[in-house]
């Protein structure tokens, strides 16, 4: 079932969890028109050394500690009105191209 509306702002709690993408989001901040969140499902970790790229998962990463904060050792995203309309507390079972994706914002 697609989804039907964009998550209202009030629906968003800090420390909160969403989906957006096929990718789970922890809310780290809420501000007047955003929201700002961490990517919680997995964990790309980058580097000059192509032999120590690697993907974690969520439990990999949350006993390394890339999930506390803040600061965090993962990047923060900001999600605008236009953004948020692609969020829901649930994960869209047909959200499966979008979870294929590696990065929607590129750096």
């Amino acid at each position: 079932m697609a989804k039907e509306r964009a998550m209202k702002h009030s629906e968003f709690t800090l420390g909160g969890l969403f989906w957006c993408s096929g990718r789970q989001w922890r809310c780290t901040d809420i501000g007047s028109r955003t929201i700002i969140a961490i990517r919680i499902d997995s964990v790309d970790v980058d580097g000059d050394v192509p032999e120590l790229r690697r993907t974690l998962s969520r439990s990999e990463a949350e006993a390394d500690g890339w999930f506390k904060g803040p600061p965090y050792a993962v990047v923060e995203v900001v999600f605008d009105e236009d953004m948020r309309g692609g969020c829901s507390l649930e994960p869209d079972p047909e959200d499966t191209v979008a979870a294929n994706i590696r990065n929607p914002w590129p750096e």
